[in-house]
């Protein structure tokens, strides 16, 4: 009978150990943000290390990624990395995204950095996506190598926005209105323009380990349970197996997968060939480079930069024993954010990456679209999400982005330079929960921040 009353005594003892009298947490859970791959570093490389759990020989293939990653590349003709453009907007993957983190608003608009414009004009493609501008494609290049024109440059202006807290205080928001200069053609005049920002890579694999089902769980397209939040999976095609696919990458879900994802960056972003993009993103306009070659980045590069991209490890969760955190963790939920921003799920099988399946991973999102409201809209559609719906971001690892980063820009296009304005900016499906937010007492908004800081 001895043994029964001992394993009561220790639920207790356990119970007593991680809640408060008043029934909190003493600690939050998901410290182990990307399970497994999780990364217990807090410096400014937190974004960029291997997942903890790597087999050797898949350490050995992340490192060529890591490589290959950091690689700049030149015009051609060049022994090594040569093929860059005639186009292009940058010429390396971590100069779209510095130390595998967020990109920031550069201060000269028109030089290399990680933002750059997405265009189309009304309509779709032959497979539901946005619909090319004739001579431009669906990318604006605006850098271009010796002897050839870029596409156009861009400019920039700011609309301001007020807004005041319960407690009194303000903050001025600024909106930016980007324009096409110069461009190197006439543009139609019904060109879409959607500014976007390099973001994170680090836990791409554990997000494209979550099983279709479990996301689609969180789908309310309907709104039946009408909380005003609905959440709507997009549907994208995937030129690699040509099918239609759930999509999960890019700032509207545009992309089903890390290799499309990756394909398309390299041909898009670096006018660099593929064995899945073997055209040149400038083919038949007059300043593309008739004498590019075939495939100017070999399959072998592209996989392991895939793969790379996989495998990089999630920086940990910090002080989630700390009674201010946990305070904005149950302020995170009570105003709902949590409705969108999903704790966590549990990875399924991934194929070929062991390290990366049957993880409890904690990256904050739903992995669907939402209307964001008209202050965020950028009115260009985007396979099935429309010019108001964004994908939810994770959060995890957002607390780290000025350590690592060097700044803290967030959203699409980089408008919030914090994360009080990244809130603020919320509109459509998310202004209740933003009005709630702004009605905090200032305890409770500066614990809300200091939770979003601890992931």
């Amino acid at each position: 009978m001895k043994k029964p009353i001992l394993a009561i005594g220790c639920a207790v003892l356990i119970l007593s150990c991680t809640e408060n009298d008043d029934n909190t947490p003493r600690k939050l859970e998901g410290e182990k943000a990307g399970g497994e791959t999780t990364v217990f570093v807090k410096t400014s490389q937190a974004f960029g290390l291997p997942a903890t759990n790597l087999s050797a020989e898949s350490l050995e293939k992340h490192l060529a990624g890591d490589k290959a990653f950091g690689a700049l590349f030149v015009a051609s003709p060049a022994q090594k990395n040569g093929g860059l453009g005639s186009i292009f907007n940058n010429n390396s993957c971590n100069g779209c995204h510095p130390s595998d983190g967020r990109a920031s608003v550069p201060e000269n608009l028109n030089g290399m950095s990680g933002l750059f414009l997405k265009i189309s004009i009304p309509g779709t493609d032959e497979h539901g996506g946005p619909a090319p501008v004739p001579g431009f494609g669906t990318q604006l290049q605006h850098q271009a190598i010796y002897g050839y024109q870029p596409e156009a440059k861009m400019s920039v202006s700011y609309q301001e926005k007020n807004y005041t807290f319960s407690d009194g205080s303000t903050i001025t928001l600024q909106r930016p209105v980007y324009a096409i200069v110069s461009p190197y053609i006439p543009l139609p005049g019904n060109v879409l323009v959607s500014p976007r920002i390099g973001m994170p890579v680090f836990g791409l694999g554990l997000l494209e380990s979550i099983p279709e089902n479990a996301i689609l769980a969180h789908a309310d397209l309907d709104d039946k349970d009408k909380d005003g939040i609905s959440g709507k999976a997009n549907r994208v095609w995937d030129f690699v197996s040509g099918t239609v696919k759930l999509g999960r990458f890019g700032w509207k879900a545009g992309t089903p997968s890390v290799l499309v994802q990756s394909a398309g960056a390299y041909n898009e972003d670096m006018g660099l060939t593929n064995y899945l993009k073997p055209v040149e993103s400038s083919f038949s306009q007059s300043n593309n480079d008739p004498s590019s070659v075939l495939l100017e980045v070999s399959r072998e590069e592209l996989e392991n930069v895939t793969f790379y991209s996989l495998t990089l490890g999630v920086p940990a969760g910090r002080d989630f024993d700390d009674q201010e955190v946990i305070l904005g963790h149950k302020i995170f939920e009570q105003i709902n954010c949590s409705t969108c921003h999903v704790a966590s799920f549990t990875t399924g099988t991934y194929d070929g990456i062991p390290e990366i399946s049957n993880q409890k991973i904690y990256p904050y999102t739903d992995m669907l679209l939402h209307d964001m409201g008209d202050d965020l809209a950028d009115n260009r559609t985007e396979f099935q999400a429309n010019g108001n719906e964004w994908k939810t971001r994770p959060l995890w690892g957002i607390g780290l982005t000025a350590l690592t980063s060097g700044h803290t820009s967030f959203l699409h296009d980089g408008r919030a330079r914090n994360l009080t304005e990244a809130i603020l900016w919320h509109g459509g499906e998310a202004e209740k929960s933003r009005e709630e937010f702004r009605k905090l007492s200032t305890k409770d908004r500066e614990a809300l921040l200091r939770f979003l800081e601890s992931l």
